[in-house]
């Protein structure tokens, strides 16, 4: 009896090892880059990583695509933007605020969507999200198509001032491997369990007494939720809040990461969101092109790497990353 127990604890230690180190590999490789790396590229690479990290959360966890995660993205900028520059608070609070205001949009969102599978749910959020879109180019507090610029980064708790990129730097590092950690906890709980059940087979998961509507609202909040943490770091980042962020594009960019570095996998989105910022911030000299050049990596990587980059390394070496 003792030793049935056991086995259990033994394998989950031994496949949960490996991801151990890639974390502290990714941790060390952040902590270590501005050395050589320009500190606001990371900053970047970092909130898009995060962004398709919460995507990546409720469709390669939960088997939903959303065609609509800007929103999340861009209301929280918006959000925070307008509470740092306006109201002044502090950088801390604006991007808790902004958290708050995503995960009620996506509440409303989620509830209007969540009762459809498929295409079906994939159109309606694409739908709600170009709704978001207009509306935020004709509120006058967005600043429309100028967006809302110049916004302060403050003083973190009063005492740092984030006007200094290295202060500002280890802001949005902390930001980013909290809500990195929030959703590796996510995954290996038992709602991430459920969630993983429902992807494969509903109707089974509903024979089995859960009611998956309710746990794939509660994804699709904590994935909107955390998707708007990135676009308000972001925001105080850039210190600018625009449509861009709102865009359909922006959309279908958080997809392309997810699918690069590899779906349903913790690492995979960081993997594709970097190599993504790398391609738009080398190949700018492409003007246009630009576009065209990513869609031919990304051909290329889908058919040479199937599973994504990290998922193949997973494939490769037999443990979960």
């Amino acid at each position: 009896m003792p030793m049935s127990n056991a086995l259990p604890t033994v394998f989950k230690t031994q496949s949960y090892t490996q991801q151990w180190v890639a974390f502290a590999i990714m941790v060390l490789f952040f902590v270590i880059a501005p050395i050589w790396v320009y500190p606001i590229f990371l900053m970047k690479v970092m909130c898009f990583a995060l962004f398709a990290c919460a995507f990546n959360l409720l469709l390669g966890f939960g088997g939903l695509l959303s065609f609509g995660h800007a929103m999340f993205l861009g209301t929280a900028g918006y959000a925070a933007a307008h509470a740092a520059k306006v109201w002044g608070w502090n950088p801390e609070v604006a991007v808790l605020f902004a958290t708050v205001c995503s995960a009620g949009l996506a509440l409303v969102a989620g509830t209007l969507a969540i009762r459809r599978q498929g295409i079906y749910f994939a159109m309606i959020t694409l739908a709600l999200s170009q709704m978001v879109f207009f509306l935020y180019l004709q509120t006058p507090f967005t600043g429309g198509e100028d967006g809302i610029q110049s916004v302060p980064r403050g003083k973190l708790l009063g005492l740092f001032d984030l006007s200094e990129n290295l202060a500002m730097y280890l802001f949005v590092l902390t930001i980013f491997l909290a809500g990195f950690s929030l959703i590796w906890r996510i995954v290996h709980s038992p709602f991430g369990q459920i969630l993983k059940a429902i992807r494969e087979n509903q109707d089974r998961a509903i024979s089995l007494g859960y009611d998956t509507d309710h746990f794939k609202l509660l994804a699709f909040v904590i994935s909107g939720a955390l998707a708007g943490t990135a676009g308000a770091t972001k925001a105080l980042v850039f210190q600018l809040a625009s449509l861009t962020d709102v865009h359909w594009s922006m959309s279908g960019e958080v997809v392309l990461m997810t699918l690069l570095g590899g779906l349903g996998t913790l690492f995979g989105p960081v993997v594709g969101a970097a190599i993504i910022v790398s391609m738009q911030n080398y190949l700018a000299q492409f003007g246009a092109w630009v576009t065209i050049i990513q869609g031919l990596i990304f051909i290329i990587c889908v058919m040479a790497f199937r599973r994504g980059i990290i998922g193949e390394i997973a494939n490769w070496l037999k443990k979960p990353l």
